[in-house]
């Protein structure tokens, strides 16, 4: 059996109306404080978008699908980059510096005499 599908310029331009008006309604409707965390914790999303790229960069025909699609695999690599940086700095703010809280002193036994 053998599929071929066939997006034409209007219908590729609907999908991409689309999911922009749907990732803005969702995102516009998370609280500033879980922003961070949500993006950063998609960062796997962006590593599909990645090897798509790359899929259709090996499968263009033309310089000009091969610009758009080397553009591609490397704006989307610097937000897989940007996304594991934001991440690490996040990740950074729970780390103990090393230092003892004063509330939480190591408890020192006393013998009983």
């Amino acid at each position: 059996m053998h599929f071929s599908i066939a997006i034409t310029g209007f219908v590729a331009l609907y999908i991409f109306m689309l999911a922009a008006f749907g990732g803005w309604v969702i995102i516009g409707n998370v609280p500033a404080i879980l922003h961070t965390p949500l993006m950063s914790g998609s960062n796997f999303v962006h590593g599909i978008v990645v090897i798509g790229a790359i899929y259709t960069l090996l499968n263009a025909s033309t310089v000009p699908e091969q610009l758009i699609a080397c553009s591609a695999v490397l704006l989307g690599a610097g937000n897989v980059a940007g996304g594991y940086a934001v991440t690490d700095r996040m990740l950074a703010m729970f780390k103990s510096s090393g230092k003892q809280s004063a509330k939480h002193p190591r408890a020192v036994h006393a013998k009983k005499s």
